[in-house]
């Protein structure tokens, strides 16, 4: 497909336009480390949490279901408790909270970074009217934005807060992708989807969308594996500035 000839793009955020997923994964590890040092959670010596974990358990997913899924891999249950839940509270959505916060006070302090080319693959796409959304799980979507400068290039974004409302499924279902889609009056199949974790490239595939996997830790074969139609390391090589109407 030729980006020139692509009805809309479908970025994700964190790990794609913003160099955040090292904030999140910093903000994970904190959390996990403290919690299986925990004698009333953890029976024994749980396998100490890696990045590895973050990318195989967490990255892409909405906040609860990431919990959920590292907590699973050690044997662990604890109560779903509710969104509101304090982060102090023991509860699956008490500690996605508790790393929320952590993640806050990061950007807070230092800023949120644009990937190089973040800025001129936006305006170059704006410039050719091609509508761009952001649809990512985070909830934090919009400060992100805000804090790196992009908000204003993009035409829509369907964060974690939009799903809740609409009760749609996080990735890998194709649900958010979809609706994207559906508000910039774009069919899948002539709609490009960028991303960076396993289980959004899942998503794009499921929702017949062309699928590009941008490599920034998740391993360019599981992004292949998963449903990408290609997979590259920076967004200037995908669309190729300089001859921005050449095949992707």
């Amino acid at each position: 497909m030729k980006l020139s000839d692509c009805d809309a793009v479908l970025f994700d955020l964190d790990g794609v336009l913003t160099d955040t997923a090292a904030v999140h994964e910093k903000a994970w590890a904190a959390l996990f480390t403290e919690l299986f040092a925990n004698p009333e959670i953890c029976i024994g010596e749980p396998t100490p949490y890696s990045t590895a974990d973050y990318f195989k358990y967490i990255d892409g997913k909405p906040r609860n279901q990431g919990v959920l899924a590292v907590l699973a891999s050690r044997g662990i249950e604890l109560p779903l408790g509710g969104l509101a839940d304090e982060p102090s509270r023991l509860t699956v959505n008490g500690l996605g909270n508790r790393k929320n916060g952590a993640f806050l006070a990061a950007i807070d302090a230092d800023g949120v970074r644009p990937y190089p080319g973040s800025s001129d693959v936006l305006e170059w796409l704006a410039a050719q009217s091609i509508p761009r959304a952001v649809v990512s799980s985070s909830r934090n979507a919009e400060a992100v934005l805000g804090a790196a400068g992009l908000r204003d290039l993009i035409d829509v974004v369907i964060d974690g807060n939009e799903a809740s409302v609409l009760g749609l499924p996080g990735k890998p279902a194709p649900d958010t992708y979809l609706r994207a889609a559906e508000v910039l009056c774009a069919v899948p199949e002539r709609t490009i989807v960028v991303e960076d974790a396993v289980s959004g490239v899942a998503a794009g595939r499921a929702g017949g969308f062309w699928v590009v996997g941008i490599d920034r830790g998740a391993g360019g074969n599981n992004l292949f594996e998963n449903g990408a139609d290609t997979v590259i390391a920076d967004l200037a090589e995908m669309f190729g500035l300089e001859t921005p109407s050449k095949p992707l």
